[in-house]
């Protein structure tokens, strides 16, 4: 089974910044912040925020308002009202009944180390960062099976039950043709975990509907979980967004920059510091020929920013 993606939308850009907050902003997700903000203004299209603060036990207290005002500090402002994912509980909850009712989803009771002793005896260790692909424990024809009320069965999983040989093939905007065997490569994933809490891929494809956003731009780290996401919507019957992976920022170790890596926060007091590290994440952007950000605003940098990017390097 191979699904193709849908035309990509041409009319109404909407693209979003969609930072979870388990901390402030740094180097890294200055480029993610940047790039989609370029993105949006060079098609003079909407650009909005949304704190996906959905897995409370990673967010940090404070750590959205912090996020919003280093994004003021760097002239990067959004045209809506900020979305908080922990407002919109209901929104997930009624997707993941409709796939219920669709015979698509299923309860798994698996802990990861059930997962990992399963693949050991196929003789499948997945190595460090490496994607864990489902085994298929807890699934069978009389799991796969409409539950009456999903939310009154505690201490379980819920995962989509994938079709057999599903590839998934995308055109991403920098990184070209994609393709991807879900079924070899992820397995049936999760759309709501054991404690209760939604996952990431469920939620971001809702509010992606929910919000009408047209344009995803954001970091190559995420670029596996975007076949997932594209068949999502295509059996919640949403429309697709246009996708864009920007390439990532390294430590001194070749490892991508993160808060787990313990990257620092991104300056916000100084005009000429601000300028500096804008000017720094344009360079990785691929931008050139751009103000130096002697005697110029942030607002005249970013305009000068945003007519140069569609001649980006990273675009080649």
């Amino acid at each position: 089974m191979k699904l193709k993606n849908s035309l990509p939308p041409s009319k109404g850009y909407r693209g979003r910044f969609a930072p979870s907050p388990t901390g402030p902003l740094h180097a890294g997700s200055l480029v993610a912040a940047l790039g989609s903000w370029l993105d949006a203004r060079s098609n003079k299209g909407k650009w909005l925020l949304r704190i996906e603060d959905i897995d409370t036990p990673r967010c940090v207290a404070g750590a959205d308002q912090e996020i919003m005002r280093q994004l003021q500090a760097y002239g990067l402002t959004w045209d809506e009202d900020v979305s908080w994912q922990s407002k919109h509980l209901e929104r997930y909850q009624r997707a993941l009944e409709h796939l219920n009712e669709l015979n698509l989803v299923y309860p798994c009771t698996c802990s990861r180390q059930t997962i990992l002793e399963a693949l050991a005896t196929q003789g499948i260790s997945p190595g460090r960062n490496q994607e864990i692909v489902y085994p298929g424990t807890c699934r069978s024809p009389e799991m796969v099976a409409t539950h009456k009320d999903i939310s009154l069965i505690a201490n379980t999983a819920w995962r989509l039950a994938l079709p057999s040989n599903l590839v998934m093939e995308f055109d991403d905007l920098i990184m070209g043709h994609q393709s991807q065997n879900l079924n070899q490569e992820v397995g049936d994933f999760v759309l709501r975990r054991r404690d209760g809490l939604f996952t990431y891929q469920l939620a971001v494809v809702v509010d992606d509907e929910q919000q009408n956003v047209t344009h995803v731009v954001r970091g190559q780290d995420l670029l596996s979980n975007t076949a997932r996401q594209i068949y999502l919507q295509k059996i919640l019957g949403f429309k697709q967004p246009q996708y864009l992976h920007l390439p990532l920022v390294l430590d001194a170790n070749g490892e991508k920059l993160s808060k787990q890596t313990l990257a620092t926060a991104i300056p916000t007091e100084d005009p000429k510091a601000v300028l500096a590290q804008l000017r720094q994440a344009a360079i990785h952007l691929g931008l050139k020929d751009l103000p130096d950000g002697e005697n110029i605003s942030i607002a005249q940098w970013l305009q000068a920013a945003t007519q140069a990017w569609k001649g980006s390097t990273i675009f080649s």
